[in-house]
């Protein structure tokens, strides 16, 4: 895989799962990483090892102060967007700040990107832009009508990122991520993804709750495959991949049994007693699609994308990571 060296990169939302695992991999690379943050959500154990790195700046602001991004945009070569307030559930409760932070937060960091004369954009884009779209598998081209607030402010980011690049002339590109999961991500609160939840309730020897019936499936995407594709978006010299939209994914759907029962195997080898625990079952969730998968051919072609790690490949290294931490 093609790898960013000696580059300065801005990361927002860096003390986020995702945005610190992909400063881990820049650092380790040579890079220098400017993170911009203001701790909402992002956790400060995650920046933690990075701190007495020379080529890690942090830079506590938010989004939604222009002045910050205006900051923190300074010296930087290429962009990566990973600051938002995630979660559907989040959005349905607190439809405003969502907005605000999704919304109003990415015009400004588009904003300070264009006035600062920097290049590229690339941007965290979401699956739930697809929303009520029955197809399958999920093709960059066709969405439906979004069933969230999170969804709108997600599809409004991909329309002013096209719209930039229209008039200022900045190459945008934007992924659309798939139910990422790995180390690093919370397990804890309201809004916690489905993995962290499940394994740290299975670790305090504790019986997950499954939204519906359990056959509701996604495309489970390990953080690795995510940092490669985001450095593949910032090294592309072809022009036809700009200015675009690319699925983040790693092309297979798992339901929520099929996935409790690959939690339950990996994790029996650390604690065997999980196996004697069961499942329960509580509601579907207001503005959750049923079923997600996505075709990852167009990353393939255009961005060299070619995803390492599948869900139980995956898995073996979360549940490592998550057993050592919550323990």
């Amino acid at each position: 895989m093609q790898k960013l060296v000696n580059s300065k990169v801005l990361v927002t939302g860096g003390a986020g799962f995702i945005g610190s695992n992909i400063i881990e991999a820049l650092l380790l690379q040579g890079n220098y990483v400017v993170c911009l943050d203001n701790f909402s959500t992002g956790k400060r154990q995650n920046i933690q090892p990075f701190l007495e790195n020379p080529k890690f700046r942090m830079i506590e602001g938010d989004i939604r102060n222009p002045e910050d991004c205006k900051k923190a945009v300074e010296g930087v070569e290429y962009v990566l967007h990973q600051a938002a307030l995630g979660s559907v559930p989040r959005s349905i409760n607190d439809p405003l700040t969502t907005n605000e932070v999704n919304v109003t937060g990415f015009l400004n960091m588009l904003i300070a990107t264009r006035d600062a004369g920097i290049k590229r954009f690339v941007y965290a884009a979401s699956s739930s832009t697809y929303g009520d779209h029955p197809a399958l598998p999920k093709r960059e081209d066709i969405i439906g009508k979004p069933l969230s607030p999170y969804a709108i402010t997600k599809y409004v980011n991909e329309l002013y990122a096209n719209v930039f690049s229209d008039l200022y002339g900045i190459e945008t590109i934007g992924l659309r991520y798939f139910n990422v999961f790995g180390k690093r991500q919370d397990p804890d609160g309201a809004y916690a993804a489905v993995i962290p939840k499940f394994l740290k309730s299975l670790i305090n020897g504790e019986a997950p709750v499954i939204n519906g019936d359990g056959s509701h499936s996604r495309d489970f995407t390990y953080v690795e495959n995510v940092v490669s594709i985001n450095q593949l978006a910032l090294l592309t010299q072809n022009p036809e991949a700009v200015n675009t939209v690319y699925n983040v994914a790693f092309g297979e759907n798992t339901s929520l049994l099929e996935l409790y029962d690959q939690l339950i195997l990996n994790l029996s080898e650390f604690i065997p007693e999980v196996k004697s625990i069961k499942p329960v079952f509580g509601p579907t969730r207001k503005g959750d699609v049923l079923h997600s998968l996505a075709s990852i051919e167009k990353a393939s072609a255009l961005l060299g994308y070619h995803p390492r790690y599948s869900l139980s490949q995956g898995l073996k290294e979360a549940i490592r990571w998550y057993y050592e931490a919550l323990r």
